[in-house]
């Protein structure tokens, strides 16, 4: 297998992180500490992001949420990687089932570094709550499953309702986007 090499530095959670990351691509990384986010690292994320950008690239659970934004909000033009639960679960090496980062497929990684989403400076959206509900992604029964595919499919990951909303509009996804996703999720639940 050939390894990509990215210039950006990937900020990740631990040193478990790092090893696996580094058997996918070719980077540097800055590890947060875990979810105890510590000061320096912040400061070599700071130092990072101005001299090559930053990566954020963190668990698919409530900590990796939080570091996710804190560092976000200390660092607002930092991009965003994400892998879906299932993907940092489902490892044949991994018996304790446990989540993150260190459990994910190399290509898993190579997936989310290539789908990378940027920040908008702007609310560029045309999505409001409305159009949410409309479409089945809050308030029914199987918003929450839709959510996950849509997260998977528009590589913002999986979000709650909330969390969602912010998304949507923090990178700028439209309704055309999103109906684009909702049919590509309809047609993999066809099958």
């Amino acid at each position: 297998m050939i390894k990509p090499k990215i210039n950006e530095f990937i900020l990740v959670e631990g040193k478990s992180d790092t090893e696996n990351i580094k058997r996918a691509v070719i980077a540097d990384t800055i590890e947060t500490g875990g979810s105890a986010i510590n000061k320096n690292a912040l400061v070599l994320a700071k130092q990072g992001a101005r001299n090559r950008g930053l990566i954020i690239l963190t668990d698919p659970d409530y900590n990796g949420q939080r570091i996710r934004q804190i560092v976000a909000r200390e660092i607002p033009e930092a991009k965003h990687a994400y892998i879906s639960q299932q993907d940092g679960r489902a490892h044949k090496d991994n018996p304790h089932k446990s989540l993150g980062v260190e459990h994910a497929r190399p290509e898993v990684i190579q997936a989310a570094l290539l789908a990378v989403m940027t920040p908008k400076n702007m609310i560029t959206s045309d999505v409001d709550r409305s159009f949410l509900l409309d479409n089945g992604l809050l308030n029914s029964q199987e918003s929450r499953k839709k959510r996950e595919l849509i997260g998977e499919i528009l590589h913002i990951g999986y979000t709650n309702g909330k969390q969602l909303f912010n998304r949507i509009h923090q990178f700028g996804i439209t309704k055309s986007d999103i109906l684009e996703a909702l049919e590509k999720e309809n047609n993999l639940w066809q099958k």
